[in-house]
């Protein structure tokens, strides 16, 4: 067996820089690289004829979390929801919940103001700019 390690956590989005600028503005994070990647080798690994993917990689404290805007773009999915079979969301904790809560722009949208679950967790989740679901969590 294959020892395995955590690489980066992938996000398709439809418009790279306003992705990027909402990670940068929102969390604080760092774009550590940016690069294009295309080719055959590259549309039969990802299974989209003629695919190009411009992408970004963020620094989320040593988890790298990577948006890609790919050319042909897919079609639209509906909105998800956590229930949902299949559905993804990124994690990311701050030191104060509350804070963090107090300080969103008034245009990221937000599934309910800060909660504290059973476990003691102090959770609330946002849409980025592509509806992705980010759940900012005060462990």
């Amino acid at each position: 067996m294959n020892d395995c390690s955590a690489h980066h956590f992938g996000v398709t989005v439809a418009e790279l820089d306003r992705a990027v600028t909402f990670y940068e503005d929102v969390f604080g994070l760092d774009v550590a690289a940016r690069f294009s990647v295309s080719g055959e080798a590259f549309s039969t690994g990802v299974d989209v004829d003629g695919a190009t993917g411009r992408f970004a990689h963020l620094d989320a404290d040593g988890a790298r979390v990577e948006l890609v805007e790919y050319d042909p773009e897919g079609d639209a999915r509906k909105a998800s929801r956590l229930n949902q079979p299949g559905a993804t969301h990124l994690g990311l904790s701050v030191d104060d919940l509350d804070a963090f809560y107090a300080g969103l722009p008034d245009d990221v949208e937000t599934l309910s103001a800060p909660q504290t679950t059973e476990s003691g967790t102090r959770i609330m989740f946002v849409r980025d700019p592509e509806g992705n679901l980010v759940e900012v969590l005060e462990a």
